[in-house]
């Protein structure tokens, strides 16, 4: 036998025993070799497989099959059974990890994962092997001793935060038992079941309303005041605005200009000029604060601005992403006050056609400033201040809207639950804040804005994409496996939704919007419907905005309270003044920056409105309610109430008539002896049977 063929016999050998060690004498009597001649190629072939890297030689004169480990490496998700899925690039399935893989890994993390064999029908499997890059290492929760106070442990608020910290008492900063705390892991030794930690700041006592919400800010990394220096320099910038620099605007100061925002809004970021051309057409400006004339590279307020990127709206107050000085005087566009601005100016027909654009700084002075509320009331009442403009800009917004609905456009109204404080932050009441057409014509014109400035850098004249880097807003179409769950899903309550293409997709979804309105399951098909779509996020890398139908679309006017808006105000100036395409790499890493902030932020409003559901329903507890089945798991079922859109949880043992199965595929529980069905969308009558503040969770029983 040729020795390139007996090296192939001999490799198939060691691959057939992969997991044993054998020498020579072993590999032959595998293959059946007798003869001394081919017992002494196979020792050759063992040698020449070694030294070319194909086999390994554990130890003298033994060979084992090389395995061929298969390593990625992504982001570590926990879920609250203590198992963890890593989702990665490099495979199209997240990956399993079980409790006893994870291996110090904490969620949020970057590991590298050993993948295991996949077996045939099952989903990818792994154990981590390396944690590349800790999420985080400061976590928020509340402190408990330990026997005869000689140790405590920090246990933490985040489900997904499946070990507790151990603190030494030397290590407490003054923290009392059941305090809450932030507190930073030091070190977790191989051997420990627990990371060590210490206590890093004393929030205070667990109920407090100010320490409740200081605690979702630290959980989520979020800051709660600026530092002295970035203060300071914001004082610094001067109130009055210099001739000189007046003298370099477009000046609109003698054109009507006004606002309209909610009635406690402090900044205000836009406002809108209208004024009648000589040939009958109207120039409608739309003004956004030129925050970049104030906040310039390199400075204390630009590096907070970058690691903050985004303001946080919590229930009860706002955590900006500039200072006050800023965002509430300087940069705000207040009535009776001149204001540098980066405007978009329009040359419009009352039919809402755009004929001529044009771009640049500018300075205003606003003459009115409207609420939402007000502005309204002029729309249906056709009475008040303004009433010509604003019904005139209103019938224009109407006119663009449908437009944009009738390109694929979604519709998305959605139903905002606000609650009443009084003066100690307590709730005392919840109403729902919803889109009306106040709300749509402001939406409509910085649609305009925003759009319009990204098509005019991201376009060549001949309609190609240009090669200049930008900063804009993307939004993927859904995958279909989650249109179809969607769709499957709301064929029980009698609609449909087209899954076949774009222009079919997009009509049934706003069809299916429309006939769910005011209904009791019009809240929970609007949440899966939300949530079935792509998360639009910011990016150079241009595909579209496939919620609202544009081909181009950037973040232009908001600049007080998102970063990417101060990207594309310094972007599109540079690009006037005849510049070179930027780096896109240093401003992708921006993007995904800000990407995650954004994320980050919506996470800790949405605590805060759960965290204020329970305090609102804790006056409540044994009252009974009306609700809508919002969720099933093997577990429970879950419940919005209608009153309030407050959402608890019937555990399946609460259901006291009967033994409970949870069907997966009806999203239903059905009783094993009386055959009730309990399904998604059902209306329940349930008991409030506890509000629990800390784990911010209300338990339902049927009424």
């Amino acid at each position: 036998m040729r020795l390139d063929k007996m090296q192939r016999t001999v490799l198939g050998a060691l691959k057939r025993n992969a997991l044993k060690s054998m020498n020579y004498k072993q590999v032959a009597a595998k293959l059946d070799f007798k003869d001394p001649n081919d017992k002494n190629m196979v020792a050759v072939a063992l040698q020449r497989l070694a030294s070319d890297g194909k086999i390994d030689e554990v130890e003298r004169g033994k060979y084992r099959y090389k395995h061929v480990e298969h390593y990625v490496s992504g982001r570590l998700d926990m879920t609250q059974k203590g198992s963890a899925y890593v989702i990665s690039d490099d495979v199209e399935e997240d990956i399993y990890i079980s409790p006893s893989g994870i291996n110090h890994a904490l969620n949020g993390d970057i590991v590298n994962v050993l993948l295991y064999a996949q077996r045939k029908g099952k989903k990818p499997e792994g154990e981590v092997v390396e944690i590349i890059e800790r999420s985080r290492t400061e976590f928020v929760g509340v402190i408990q001793f330990g026997k005869n106070k000689s140790y405590a442990f920090l246990v933490p608020d985040s489900k997904k935060m499946t070990v507790d910290l151990f603190i030494p008492l030397n290590d407490l900063n003054g923290a009392k038992n059941g305090d809450k705390v932030v507190g930073e892991i030091t070190e977790w030794p191989a051997d420990a079941s627990s990371p060590f930690g210490k206590v890093t700041e004393v929030l205070g006592r667990p109920g407090d309303h100010h320490v409740e919400m200081h605690s979702i800010l630290a959980d989520y990394g979020l800051p709660r005041e600026f530092p002295a220096a970035v203060e300071q320099e914001a004082q610094d910038i001067p109130d009055v605005i210099s001739k000189a620099e007046i003298a370099k605007r477009r000046d609109f100061r003698d054109t009507l200009t006004f606002t309209i925002d909610p009635h406690d809004a402090k900044d205000f970021d836009d406002a809108l000029s209208l004024k009648q051309l000589e040939n009958g057409n109207w120039e409608v400006g739309i003004h956004i604060a030129d925050v970049t004339h104030y906040v310039t590279p390199g400075s204390e307020l630009e590096e907070e601005a970058v690691k903050r990127a985004t303001s946080v709206y919590l229930v009860d107050r706002v955590v900006p992403m500039l200072p006050e000085k800023l965002s509430n005087k300087v940069c705000s566009l207040r009535p009776e006050e001149e204001k540098l601005c980066f405007s978009a100016v329009f040359v419009m027909t009352e039919e809402a056609e755009v004929l001529n654009q044009w771009f640049g700084r500018t300075v205003i002075y606003s003459d009115k400033r409207f609420a939402y509320e007000d502005a309204q009331q002029v729309i249906e009442t056709g009475k008040g201040d303004l009433a010509k403009e604003i019904l005139l800009m209103n019938s224009m917004a109407k006119i663009m809207r449908k437009k944009r609905l009738a390109s694929g456009a979604l519709a998305f109204d959605k139903v905002e639950v606000k609650f009443v404080l009084d003066a100690e932050n307590e709730p005392t009441g919840v109403y729902f804040k919803q889109s009306k057409d106040a709300n749509h014509l402001i939406e409509e014109f910085m649609l305009l804005a925003n759009k319009s400035v990204a098509e005019f850098i991201g376009r060549k004249k001949d309609g190609s994409p240009s090669d200049k880097t930008f900063v804009y807003r993307i939004h993927d179409e859904p995958k279909a496996d989650r249109l179809n769950d969607l769709s499957n899903f709301v064929k029980q309550f009698g609609y449909s939704v087209n899954t076949k293409n774009r222009r079919g997709i997009t009509k049934s979804l706003n069809t299916m919007l429309d006939e769910v309105k005011g209904k009791g399951e019009a809240n929970m098909i609007e949440t899966l419907t939300i949530r079935s779509m792509a998360k639009a996020v910011y990016s150079t890398q241009n595909i579209g905005h496939y919620g609202l139908a544009f081909d181009y679309y950037s973040h232009f006017t908001s600049p007080i309270r998102r970063y990417p808006d101060m990207m594309v105000h310094r972007l599109l100036q540079h690009y006037l003044d005849g510049g070179k395409p930027a780096n896109k790499n240093e401003y992708e890493a921006y993007c995904e920056h800000c990407s995650d902030r954004e994320k980050l932020a919506t996470e800790a409003e949405r605590d805060s409105i759960k965290y204020m559901q329970v305090k609102y329903m804790e006056k409540h507890v044994g009252e009974d309610f009306m609700g809508v089945i919002s969720g099933v798991t093997e577990w429970g079922v879950f419940v919005e109430l209608i009153e309030s859109k407050c959402e608890g949880m019937i555990r399946i043992r609460d259901f006291k008539d009967d033994y409970y199965v949870f069907d997966e595929k009806n999203f239903a529980i059905e009783g094993e002896r009386n055959g009730k069905v309990f399904q998604l969308g059902d209306q329940i009558m349930i008991t409030v049977k506890s509000a629990d503040l800390d784990r911010k969770q209300l338990d339902f029983i049927p009424a």
